[in-house]
């Protein structure tokens, strides 16, 4: 298994005690699956979305990614397995603001030292940036900035990418349009892709699904 979640637990301090959040969540994923994770507000998604992607620290229980332990990884090996072999997509695009599209389609592979300008032309064309590279981000619309924070991400080439509600901020129309894209270019490359929703209609579209709710998978 590519990812792998083994009853793990993870608390937040609260008023007076620490508030559990996820309460013994187990799942797996190989490489090449499709996974949805939903689940209502606060049951957990997001975050545990940040532990598979090593944002995070679980409290107990194990995450392994690519055969490694998380558990045992310093900040050094945690950094390491997020520039190198997983790749996250935010609601909120995350994109750097004075860097161009080309610039950043290429940036998390020119940090991980897999800059490939023809796979970045590509995914360019792919995703319909052609002719947008010497753009800013804040002169794209909002479905072109999550279509270059998709394109960034798979320009990686990662074993895994993970995409916390990736379409919450674009219309019907764009996010039926970025999600086809998404999931064709993840087919293609054999990543695996775990996708945090709120929509059935979203989860439907993927391999697998499984719901978050009490802090446990249901």
């Amino acid at each position: 298994m590519l990812l792998t979640i083994d009853t793990v637990t993870k608390t937040y301090p609260g008023p007076g005690q620490r508030r559990p959040v996820l309460r013994g969540v187990s799942l797996a994923l190989d490489a090449g699956e499709t996974l949805a994770l939903t689940g209502e507000s606060g049951s957990g998604k997001s975050t545990l979305l940040h532990l598979a992607g090593a944002l995070d620290r679980f409290d107990t229980g194990e995450i392994t990614l690519d055969g490694v332990p998380l558990s045992g990884l310093g900040d050094a090996g945690r950094a390491r397995l997020r520039r190198e072999t997983v790749a996250l997509v935010f609601q909120q695009y995350n994109l750097v603001p004075s860097l161009t599209v080309a610039q950043n389609l290429a940036f998390h592979a020119r940090l991980a030292g897999r800059d490939d300008p023809a796979r970045q032309a590509d995914l360019a064309r792919r995703l319909g940036l052609d002719g947008l590279g010497a753009r800013y981000p804040e002169e794209l619309s909002g479905g072109q900035q999550q279509r270059v924070a998709i394109g960034r991400a798979l320009a990686l080439g990662p074993k895994l990418l993970l995409a916390d509600e990736p379409t919450g901020n674009l219309d019907e129309t764009a996010s039926a349009a970025v999600l086809d894209l998404m999931l064709d270019l993840v087919a293609e490359s054999g990543t695996a892709l775990l996708l945090v929703t709120h929509s059935r209609e979203i989860a439907a579209r993927l391999g697998r699904h499984a719901h978050l709710t009490g802090g446990v998978i249901a």
